[in-house]
């Protein structure tokens, strides 16, 4: 069966238009939604469509009701300029990024990375003249 390219090309520009809306990257949409960031790329780029269950999630993370990303509503009805209920202050691109890279951490590289952010906090505080708090003991 063919790939109903106007339809795939619909649901892949509206769904990068409410991604990049929200301030989201393609790997945060991905991972909400529960697929590889590279096959959500290659929905947005209108290289194949989602099943309905991940269509359904797509609307609920982008907020974009399932009418305008299918392409049934015109365009000229921009939906987002409609009052829409506070959502809780998203943490900045970078912050999620070193987040998901650090969830693969083993745990003897996670307990590493995590006193080397110690270390640092405890540099800035000696730099700003303020004496450093006790540190966690040091694994011998």
């Amino acid at each position: 069966m063919a790939l109903p390219r106007g339809l795939a090309s619909t649901i892949g520009t509206a769904a990068r238009a409410a991604r990049v809306r929200a301030n989201l990257t393609q790997e945060d949409v991905a991972e909400r939604v529960g697929l590889a960031t590279e096959v959500y790329g290659r929905l947005e780029r209108g290289g194949m469509l989602p099943s309905v269950p991940t269509l359904k999630k797509l609307c609920e993370i982008l907020r974009i009701p399932s009418d305008v990303l299918l392409g049934l509503t015109p365009a000229q009805e921009n939906f987002w300029t409609k009052e829409t209920p506070a959502r809780p202050t998203e943490e900045p691109v970078e912050i999620r990024r070193l987040v998901r890279t650090v969830k693969k951490l083993e745990p003897a590289e996670f307990r590493l990375l995590s006193l080397i952010a110690t270390g640092l906090l405890r540099l800035r505080i000696v730099r700003q003249g303020r004496p450093a708090p006790p540190g966690p003991p040091r694994p011998s």
